[in-house]
């Protein structure tokens, strides 16, 4: 059983090794001068504004987690758009357009509740 497995583990270690490895000659070996600048969070070039605690709305949470859904969702559609045609040469082509157009209308009647109840609007 351990001989199915001691190619993964001698692989896990080598690279764990050398991440490790890595580590600690950077840090023995690198620079240490510190300069004035270096410590501060670098945004676009421009002196941060504000504070990295600041509260947003739950709405822009909902947008988000909304665009991910939709997102993955539609893009679930991707492999089946890829595997069209040699479904349509097995013969299941039928069923399996007949399952996705099912996926489809859900994810548009979806769509169409969180739009009917201003899930997508930002000026709340």
């Amino acid at each position: 059983m351990l001989n199915d497995y001691l190619p993964i583990l001698i692989m896990v270690a080598a690279v764990a090794g050398f991440g490790i490895v890595n580590l600690l000659i950077s840090d023995l070996l690198g620079a240490r001068r510190r300069a004035v600048g270096k410590a501060d969070p670098y945004e676009c070039g421009m002196a941060p504004t504000g504070t990295a605690r600041m509260r947003l709305s739950i709405h822009f949470y909902l947008v988000a987690v909304l665009f991910i859904l939709f997102d993955v969702e539609s893009l679930m559609l991707l492999p089946w758009a890829v595997a069209a045609k040699s479904m349509t040469a097995a013969g299941v082509g039928a069923v399996v357009f007949k399952e996705v157009l099912a996926f489809s209308v859900v994810l548009g009647l979806g769509l169409a509740y969180v739009w009917r109840k201003g899930g997508l609007t930002w000026d709340r």
